[in-house]
């Protein structure tokens, strides 16, 4: 073996190749990548978490229960993320490739159906509000809440595991092992993912915000004929559920760039299992910007958010005063001397 093939044996897998570094020998655009994603990943989810146990206004809304199983969602997500960056610094040497890359595939996959399928049951719940607000206490109660947060977890881990049986890819394309950019998408398993997960999850929340929005819309200018006529009035029950527009609207903003970031990812893992299209840097570019969202919900939650942006504020007082406290009390100031007036 001679000293060129030599340096290719000992040179690490890098998918995109590029960004390869003799000096650290490791892949240093995806190191850089991942590792930027996982630190804000993890950060801002424990964040929102936090803010969440911290603001009792946030509680106010059932969603917030599918909110807080989004970030737990999505920081389980940054967890995980950080198998391909041990694997890039060389820290997970020896270890089974192939069922490494199976179980982070599937981690990965099941995660993100969690947070498709609660975004999926915001819209409905939201929906339900502003449709039925004078039942909505009677049909969504915290017994009902629970059931369907542990069905959308079961659901999410059981879709995914015939992907263990040989069925095939389950849809992680950002293969940092050898191993996993070897292993195949089948079009009939990308068909099931997409019968059973995408294309109801995407039908579900278009359906329901293009008629929470009718709703509000009809309510609004209802309200404001009625006011032209009669003088301002005490809202009806149908028109009171219409201040959850603004709220709504942030949910809905959500949803929106979830979809974008993932869009992207899906088609090419359309193209990819029929056989049209398949791209290193495809890959890895739209995997990672799907990943990437998991960032982008806590940020949108603090910048849309006020209650959200209040309990962060709470937050922030609490750090500041365990750490006043903590500091040693020293001598007391001496007050300035006062001023001589002629």
């Amino acid at each position: 073996m001679n000293a060129t093939e030599l340096n290719h044996s000992t040179q690490p897998f890098c998918l995109l190749d590029i960004g390869y570094s003799q000096i650290f020998n490791t892949c240093l655009l995806e190191v850089a990548v991942i590792l930027l994603l996982t630190v804000l990943i993890i950060s801002g989810n424990l964040v929102v978490i936090f803010v969440f146990h911290c603001a009792p206004l946030l509680s106010h809304h059932t969603t917030s229960s599918f909110i807080q199983t989004m970030a737990y969602a999505d920081l389980l997500v940054g967890v995980s993320c950080l198998i391909p960056s041990l694997s890039l610094l060389h820290h997970l040497e020896g270890v089974n490739e192939k069922l490494t890359c199976m179980v982070f595939s599937y981690m990965v996959c099941v995660l993100k159906s969690v947070s498709m399928a609660s975004l999926a049951c915001v819209s409905i719940d939201r929906y339900v509000a502003i449709t039925r607000p004078l039942s909505y206490t009677a049909l969504v109660t915290p017994c009902r809440l629970r059931t369907c947060i542990t069905l959308i977890w079961l659901y999410s881990a059981l879709i995914f595991l015939p992907t263990f049986f040989g069925w095939g890819k389950p849809g992680y394309h950002g293969d940092v092992f050898k191993w996993c950019s070897s292993w195949d998408t089948q079009p009939f398993f990308t068909a099931f993912i997409v019968a059973a997960l995408y294309a109801p999850a995407a039908f579900t929340v278009c359906f329901t915000y293009a008629h929470i929005f009718r709703i509000c819309r009809q309510h609004t200018r209802q309200i404001s004929e009625r006011r032209a006529r009669f003088g301002p009035q005490d809202p009806e029950p149908g028109e009171q559920a219409c201040t959850d527009k603004r709220y709504a609207t942030v949910l809905f903003r959500i949803t929106s760039v979830f979809y974008l970031l993932w869009l992207p990812y899906i088609i090419y893992f359309l193209l990819e299992s029929a056989g049209i299209y398949h791209h290193a840097i495809a890959s890895f570019l739209t995997t990672w910007l799907a990943i990437s969202n998991s960032f982008c919900n806590c940020l949108i939650y603090s910048l849309s958010n006020s209650a959200f942006r209040k309990g962060l504020k709470r937050l922030c007082l609490l750090c500041l005063q365990r750490s006043d406290a903590k500091k040693p009390i020293g001598d007391p100031p001496v007050p300035p001397r006062p001023a001589c007036h002629v």
